[in-house]
């Protein structure tokens, strides 16, 4: 390869490099270790102290479960022998799993294309063990702050205390271990999916990303349930409530910084490729494009393992929140038990009712598609989710009048009722989400007619709106639903318990998850649908000599390209419309949880509900400026997140720039630039990590620390501000991405100036809806969670006589945490001089000198980029193509 068939901008030598980010000044370090040494040592000085009056030490985080033993259920089967079934359910979810994982492996795959889909698989391997060493250093943290409370201040001895933090890494080890799972599956199914594609027949390009997405679900449902089941069943009662909140701390850490990491990952990546397409008018996932690699190994770093960390936090978070109200606001321990043991059990059954549903809905999509020679690959999806969604509502109903329709007054179908709210909303708000997302939807036809006149102005413009508008009939939606399961709380639940209406909003969002499985499995769809289609291109199968003869004996059959092409091309649109699907039902649970959680936080504030109740109000200023704040850390983490990326982008668009090959002696990339991508996606993702995720720690720290009814405003404040900006990003990105999609597919327009508008919105949307928007998830849950041991330890470090240095660390934490949301801007800056950024004026004239002629349209697209098929009407093909 000589120099001149490589890109080299004309004056790129007079531009500064872009390098690396910098590592973390020691100070940074120092800061951190300084502030929780502090905080240790004011623990330590106040271990021997007593609390104030009124005060319990260890509240809300040192709760005691009781005997489940001593209520029988179904004629004489008491609740810890019921709860033992539910361990037998698990395992069932379980050996599905690996029955369905056995099968995709023995699936027929070519060579050419099982050689991409592991190295795929040997990137997202580097790039989790990355995580899981960073993962291991933050929990550091995070211990140092539980084993503070626990030991200095609950004074639990070493045991217990050991105890505590296994469980947080138990937790932490499950978020990690179920994208492990999930990335494994994922890359088995994508490049099976892929070769199904030359039969010509679209079941089984839809069958084998579902079998690979219901597979992560019910391993990733059942792992957590059965973990959750042994804390109640094998630990002692006086340790299990303390396992549970270390397990949801851990497993909630866990999620945040896989989803915070892979978010930044993917989009880095996944810009980094597509803007090529624009440069060098190639087409899309060309295998001489180093960035595609990453952009596949970034599908399952964002859009599998961060969704499966995310599933599993949110599953586990909502239970633990639901078992600490139950403890601290139902005053009966008879009826603890029944609610806990009745709670445990809908969720085993649910797991059963997502695996009837799924079967169902395969002989549904069998017996209509078997010989189908075209599909709407929706369909199945949506019908899979429906029929999930009215088994629950069913199985929730019938299981309920057999546990509970003793408890009198109509107990049990209100509760059903309760929890089917949540039910619906995971079916209902997939179709809302659709009508602004889906490729059929008039939002983004919207995007796509913009784009025609007012190119990428009015498209970005266009999806700001779609986005905006999602937010407004989603949340009236959620709003409606809680109204609901509010006014049905206040028929009598009052004379069991403590704010019914905050249970029956922890129910909705266990509810949401009631179809965990599946919410999951529809997500996991998108990356594998999204990789078929580079695995696809990656391995120029096409161009292999003799392959045509070569699979007709090998596996039974002459390929169909053309159509395969065009399967994977639409499928890939199904996957992009239902992973924007769960996110709001993520986002929504996390949020609908958190009132449940700020409970808990208050019952402890207020020693149950029975003084300071005035400080819950606008007129008390703490509460009203924590309400205020929230919304800063909202707005300044959407910026982090999408700067991080912003930066990332540009040092992988100026690698690939420098170091892709398009002479026609090249078909691939090579393997060093496209791992080289993949370094530089790493190194930018656990930058902004650590600085976003650090900053979100000192926060909470230095906030909890500066009034505990500051701190309830400040949670409240970021759950609202949260939801909306996830919504809103959520959905934007998905209409800028499936009107990308229309173009691509049905105008089959690409390489041509309205394509070149839709991917600059794609690339828009990428950061909004898979880097930003769902990692509000799991911090809004993060927060939440630790907050509840963060503000329990000012309020006793307070209590004790120690206020001045409560005022003193919150004081340092909120500097710490300035500190990182300053880097998370300015160490991210890209390193470029401003007066170098018109260097590539001529970009074009020096593109056609370093490849040696004019520039190149994608294959089959001939069409100039002024050429009427710009100005067609929408829906219509253009002549000749």
């Amino acid at each position: 390869m000589t120099d001149s068939n490589r890109y080299h901008p004309s004056r790129a030598q007079a531009r500064t490099p872009l390098h690396a980010p910098r590592r973390s000044p020691r100070v940074a370090l120092v800061a951190t270790m300084v502030g929780l040494v502090t905080l240790l040592a004011g623990c330590g000085a106040a271990g021997s102290g007593t609390a104030g009056a009124g005060h319990q030490v260890g509240g809300e985080a040192n709760l005691a479960l009781p005997d489940l033993s001593q209520v029988d259920f179904l004629g004489g089967m008491n609740g810890r022998m019921l709860l033992a079934v539910g361990l037998v359910v698990c395992l069932f979810g379980l050996l599905f799993g690996v029955v369905t994982y056995s099968q995709l492996r023995k699936l027929p795959v070519h060579r050419s294309m099982h050689e991409v889909s592991e190295l795929i698989y040997s990137t997202c391997k580097t790039y989790l063990e990355t995580q899981g060493r960073f993962l291991l250093i933050l929990w550091l943290i995070i211990g140092a702050v539980i084993f503070a409370y626990y030991k200095f201040l609950v004074g639990f001895g070493w045991g217990r205390v050991s105890i505590v933090l296994l469980f947080s890494l138990i937790g932490m080890a499950g978020s990690y271990g179920v994208a492990w799972y999930g990335i494994r599956v994922n890359t088995f199914a994508n490049s099976r999916t892929a070769f199904a594609s030359l039969e010509g027949k679209p079941l089984p390009v839809h069958s084998i990303p579902m079998r690979s997405g219901m597979s992560v679900g019910m391993v990733l449902i059942s792992v957590e349930l059965f973990m959750m089941l042994v804390i109640l069943l094998f630990l002692p009662g006086e340790v299990a409530g303390s396992c549970f909140i270390g397990f949801a701390i851990g497993e909630s850490l866990g999620a945040s910084v896989l989803r915070i990491a892979g978010g930044i990952f993917t989009k880095i990546a996944d810009i980094g490729s597509d803007l090529m397409k624009i440069v060098f008018k190639i087409k899309e996932d060309d295998a001489r494009n180093p960035g595609v690699i990453a952009d596949c190994t970034g599908d399952n770093a964002g859009d599998s393992v961060g969704p499966s960390a995310d599933g599993f936090e949110t599953y586990g978070v909502t239970g633990v929140a639901l078992v600490t109200f139950i403890l601290l606001g139902v005053p009966n321990v008879t009826t603890q038990v029944t609610l806990l043991v009745w709670i445990f059990v809908i969720r085993a059954v649910l797991v059963i009712a997502s695996a009837l549903s799924y079967f169902i809905n395969v002989a549904i999509t069998r017996a209509r598609f078997r010989d189908a020679e075209r599909m709407d690959f929706e369909i199945p999806l949506s019908n899979l989710v429906w029929i999930t969604s009215l088994m629950c509502i069913a199985l929730t109903f019938l299981t309920s009048y057999a546990l509970i329709s003793d408890m009198g007054a109509g107990v049990w179908w209100k509760l059903a009722s309760i929890v089917s709210c949540g039910t619906l909303a995971g079916a209902l708000i997939p179709e809302l989400v659709k009508v602004f997302t889906s490729t059929k939807s008039r939002h983004v036809q919207e995007v796509v007619k913009s784009s025609r006149q007012g190119g990428p102005s009015l498209n970005i413009l266009s999806g700001l709106v779609a986005g905006n508008f999602s937010g407004y009939w989603l949340g009236i939606a959620i709003v409606g639903l809680m109204a609901v399961a509010y006014g049905i709380s206040t028929t009598g639940l009052a004379a069991m318990m403590l704010a019914p209406a905050v249970f029956s909003f922890g129910l909705v969002a266990f509810g949401f998850l009631g179809m965990g499985p599946v919410t999951i499995a529809v997500d996991s769809y998108g990356p594998v649908t999204d990789n078929a289609q580079s695995v696809y291109e990656l391995s120029t199968i096409e161009e292999i000599e003799g392959i045509d003869e070569e699979i007709e004996r090998d596996f039974g059959f002459r390929p169909d390209w053309e159509t395969a092409k065009q399967m994977l091309e639409e499928n890939d649109g199904a996957g992009n419309t239902f992973k924007a699907t769960a996110k709001p039902v993520l986002i929504g649970t996390a949020v609908v949880g958190a009132t449940t959680m700020i409970f808990s936080i208050i019952m402890g504030l207020t020693q149950g509900m029975t003084t300071g109740i005035e400080n819950l109000s606008l007129l008390h200023p703490p509460f009203l400026l924590g309400l205020i704040t929230g919304g800063a850390i909202i707005y300044w983490f959407t910026g982090g997140t999408i700067q991080a990326v912003t930066a990332g982008a540009y040092r992988a668009v100026e690698f690939i720039k420098e170091n892709i090959k398009l002479d026609d002696t090249v078909t691939r990339a090579s393997e060093a630039d496209s791992k080289k991508v993949v370094e530089i996606c790493t190194q930018y993702a656990q930058k902004g990590m650590l600085n976003l995720f650090l900053g979100v720690f000192f926060a909470t720290l230095s906030f909890a620390f500066v009034e505990p009814y500051f701190f309830i405003g400040y949670l409240v404040s970021i759950a609202i501000f949260g939801l909306y900006q996830a919504i809103f990003m959520a959905n934007a990105g998905g209409a800028w991405d499936n009107a990308k999609k229309i173009v691509e597919t049905d105008l089959h327009a690409k390489g041509t100036a309205l394509h070149e508008a839709t991917i600059v919105g794609d690339t828009v949307g990428d950061p909004y809806k898979d880097t930003s928007s769902v990692a509000l998830n799991p911090v809004i849950k993060f927060t939440t969670l630790f907050g509840l041991l963060a503000v329990e330890l000012a309020v006793a470090l307070t209590a004790r006589g120690l206020g001045v240095l409560v005022a003193v660390l919150a004081v340092v934490f909120f500097l710490a945490s300035a500190f990182f949301v300053y880097r998370s801007f300015y160490s991210m800056r890209i390193n470029s001089r401003l007066e170098d950024t018109g260097a590539d004026d001529e970009f074009e004239d020096e593109i056609e000198q370093a490849i040696g002629g004019p520039v190149p349209l994608a294959a089959g697209t001939a069409v100039p980029r002024h050429a009427e098929s710009v100005e067609r009407p929408l829906g219509t093909v253009p002549q000749g193509r």
